[in-house]
């Protein structure tokens, strides 16, 4: 009986210290990782003890252990979800300077937060009572249903979201024509976010700066205003290679000395603009990876029998040795052929699971008879402890996952972040919170699909209790009834029933969620022209994303064009069009001149694009003399005297900016000829990209 649940909770350890090492930012204190990590544990911990459960109440014996368990991770869960996850994301969220103070702002902000919840909750409580609806000694058990009803009503609808999502996502990128479109948009996108981001934070620098300067050694506030130098300062010594461009001044920017909770806003706004900033260049740096591999996979699969079927990367160099070139061999094998046809087997069987979960969710309300693909197969294994609990294991950690998917889907849209290496304590805390809060009404769920028998009820549901038995307010048959419900709406989004809806009344798009199945209709022209920048810029031995900031700018209203569902495939052949003659004007110089017939095609727009050159030259030129800092009085005037020394040397441009901007236009005028010769895509959709004329 223990034998599946010893096995699975090692393992269960260790893929929760992976992950967290995976995802957590360099700056996560270790409280917060013990705490996430701690949380998850508990919370995978109830997935894994399910099939347990499940085999117990199969042989009829009661086990004290699997009780004892059962009321270990679930109120170990709950208390971490609803007291001490939140104090402790308040004090990593906090911006004040003592430890006293930032507990004080999370018992401040939590306790608003529980007053406007119950306030509400007992409003609602009142109206039940003097309708008479509910009676005074049913209060405990409308708590255990409203709690029970959110989890399963909302974790129901996440998951058909899943099991719709997942299959089809594994299937698309199997292509790798639509995989190169997806990420031809997330690499545009994600460079104009790393733009963005970049230009808070020198804002934010500029900001934190000048209220430096501008305090008096002999303020009271100077103290705080030097922890927040000391950041300064260390955020240059650990990233030397960041450069503050563009910061500017607003109205209201001066203020942050007036008392100790303004200094304490302008360090937590500080701190968040440099996570968001981070956050951003590792999504970047993934996307561009992700794109050049599946250029070399391309490249390496159309020339197998010119380079003897080995594999050339453009990340490393060649194998040596004696087992060199078989090692490529195999890994040419592995990435061209199996890893593509693995992943549509892969993607096959995961939506058969999803139609199994869907058949057996809208047979609930089929009393005697049972449709569900996973009770048959428990019941067909007889005694085999084992087999069973692998049995009841895989689809349940299949809802998890199409959970789970959904609900970090929907967050990173709003609430937090889950980058690799670059989340930060906020964020993991919170996507713990969410975890737990969904583990339990997931195994109940799961449960509810398990046809045990009557009279026989697990462990696990005899604890969470019936809601129908609970409060007849919600109606008999609950149980029964919201997976019916679960089932309609996966079926709609399967069939993109709501994107057709939102999309027919146009102004509700900012109500649709977002899926790669909206990036493939075509190649992002400026997602292509930085990916082959970066290439460039990888072949002469540079980094990936280390000039990636002025590219992006120059193309960040293509960028924007695009993200606000423009595609107009002639309007973006006009403005690359465009780029690349100013490119090459700027190479040639004046013996290289446009025929009049483009004049007057391009006129107008050449005017907009040279003006916005024009402007990115000018805001190039007033901090193009910046350097990392190496102490805190360099810190406090690297940006703002740059206006200053700008006056004295308006005269030339910098030799390092000019050849910077030289080498990055010195491609334009071969990227359709890269494009054919080097293979950035299939020949057969250069002609439908047509990105130079």
């Amino acid at each position: 009986m223990w034998v599946f649940y010893l096995i699975s909770l090692p393992l269960t350890l260790g893929m929760v210290i992976l992950t967290l090492k995976y995802f957590a930012g360099p700056e996560v204190p270790r409280y917060v990782f013990l705490t996430v990590g701690y949380t998850w544990f508990c919370s995978i911990s109830i997935i894994s003890l399910v099939p347990a459960d499940i085999w117990t109440t199969i042989i009829g014996q009661f086990n004290g252990g699997i009780s004892f368990f059962w009321s270990w991770s679930y109120w170990s869960t709950f208390l971490l979800t609803w007291l001490v996850v939140p104090l402790i994301q308040g004090y990593e969220d906090a911006g004040d300077f003592t430890m006293k103070e930032r507990l004080k702002t999370s018992i401040h902000v939590n306790l608003v937060f529980y007053l406007i919840v119950g306030s509400i909750g007992l409003f609602g409580l009142i109206l039940l009572i003097i309708m008479d609806k509910i009676r005074i000694r049913d209060i405990l058990g409308l708590a255990m249903a409203c709690s029970n009803t959110f989890g399963l009503v909302t974790g129901a609808f996440l998951l058909g979201f899943g099991l719709s999502e997942i299959p089809k996502s594994i299937w698309r990128n199997a292509d790798w024509t639509t995989r190169q479109k997806v990420l031809s948009h997330k690499i545009a996108k994600m460079a104009v976010k790393l733009d963005d981001a970049h230009k808070e934070l020198s804002n934010t620098i500029v900001i934190a700066q000048a209220t430096s300067k501008q305090m008096s050694k002999r303020d009271p506030l100077r103290p705080l205003m030097d922890v927040i130098d000391n950041m300064l300062v260390q955020m240059f010594k650990e990233d030397p290679s960041f450069k503050p461009q563009g910061g500017r001044l607003g109205e209201n920017d001066m203020d942050y000395d007036t008392d100790e909770k303004s200094m304490a806003t302008l360090r937590r706004h500080l701190r968040q603009a440099r996570e968001e900033y981070y956050r951003c260049k590792s999504e970047y740096l993934t996307c561009v990876t992700q794109a050049l591999e599946l250029e070399d996979t391309i490249k390496n699969y159309e020339r197998r029998n010119i380079t003897g079927w080995k594999f050339v990367s453009s990340f490393r160099s060649e194998r040596t040795g004696t087992l060199g070139p078989f090692l490529d061999t195999i890994e040419l094998v592995w990435r061209c052929i199996l890893w593509k046809q693995l992943k549509k087997v892969f993607a096959i069987i995961l939506g058969c699971m999803s139609v199994a979960i869907l058949l057996a969710e809208a047979t609930l309300l089929l009393g005697g008879v049972d449709l569900s693909l996973f009770s048959v197969l428990i019941k067909s294994v007889g005694n085999e402890e084992v087999v069973v609990q692998v049995f009841a294991f895989v689809p349940l950690m299949y809802m998890c996952v199409c959970t789970y998917y959904s609900l970090f889907k929907v967050g990173m849209l709003m609430f937090y972040s889950l980058t690799p290496r670059q989340t930060s304590s906020v964020s993991l805390l919170m996507i713990c919170s969410m975890v737990a809060r969904y583990a339990p009404p997931i195994s109940y769920n799961f449960l509810n699909l398990i046809n045990l028998g009557v009279g026989k009820e697990t462990i696990f549901e005899a604890r969470m209790g019936n809601i129908d038995k609970a409060v007849p307010f919600f109606g008999q048959g609950f149980n029964r009834i919201y997976p019916l419900i679960m089932v309609i709406y996966t079926i709609l989004v399967a069939s993109n029933f709501f994107n057709r809806i939102i999309s027919f009344f146009g102004n509700w798009k900012i109500f649709r969620l977002q899926t790669e199945a909206d990036d493939v209709d075509g190649f992002d022209p400026s997602g292509l022209l930085i990916l082959q920048k970066e290439r460039m810029w990888l072949e002469q031995g540079r980094k990936v994303g280390e000039h990636v900031i002025p590219l992006a700018r120059n193309f960040n209203g293509v960028s924007t064009d695009l993200e606000s569902g423009d595609n107009d495939t002639d309007r973006r052949t006009v403005e690359m069009k465009v780029a690349s003659d100013l490119s090459m004007e700027d190479i040639k110089g004046s013996s290289s001149k446009p025929s009049k017939d483009e004049v007057s095609r391009y006129a107008g727009s050449k005017e907009a694009m040279s003006s916005k050159y024009a402007a990115m030259r000018e805001q190039k030129k007033l901090t193009s003399n910046m350097k990392p800092v190496e102490n805190i009085a360099a810190a406090k005037v690297s940006l703002l005297d740059a206006g200053n020394s700008q006056s004295s040397n308006n005269s030339g441009v910098p030799s390092g900016l000019a050849s910077k901007w030289a080498s990055m236009k010195a491609g334009f005028q071969t990227f359709k000829t890269n494009i054919e010769a080097k293979k950035f895509l299939p020949s057969r959709q250069v002609e439908d990209v047509k990105l130079l004329v």
